[in-house]
């Protein structure tokens, strides 16, 4: 479809500006959803829901129990992580949390439980500050 007879004045890039505020939601800290994706047993996903203040999750890792070492998810879109053929039985996470003033690592004490379900909605007990 031509666009020769639009006025060139709604082509024209706007600029745009925001501003970041920290979001506190009492009693919450990192919580996250098992993806609806997440239907067959060789694949794992979840979405990010809620990081409190002005973090963000940058980088997820899963336990890998039988040989002891973290493995990264990978960043599928936005806020959702996913890894191909996830550990069997509960499921342990680690989140890199970044900020303006830096970043850090902390670790969910809280696991998944084994016979976890696509929709199911977890908070790891943890703040990022």
């Amino acid at each position: 479809m031509k666009i020769t007879h639009l006025h060139t004045s709604i082509l024209r890039v706007s600029p745009l500006e925001y501003k970041r505020v920290p979001c506190t939601f009492k009693g919450n800290n990192i919580v996250y959803q098992i993806n609806e994706n997440t239907i067959n047993p060789g694949y794992f996903a979840i979405n990010i829901l809620y990081v409190g203040g002005t973090y963000d999750v940058t980088v997820v890792q899963i336990w890998k129990k039988e040989q002891h070492i973290w493995e990264a998810m990978r960043r599928s879109y936005g806020a959702v992580f996913d890894f191909a053929n996830p550990p069997e039985g509960e499921i342990r996470l680690k989140f890199q949390v970044s900020s303006n003033v830096g970043s850090n690592w902390v670790v969910s004490q809280f696991t998944i439980p084994a016979g976890w379900k696509a929709g199911a909605t977890y908070s790891t007990k943890i703040h990022p500050y």
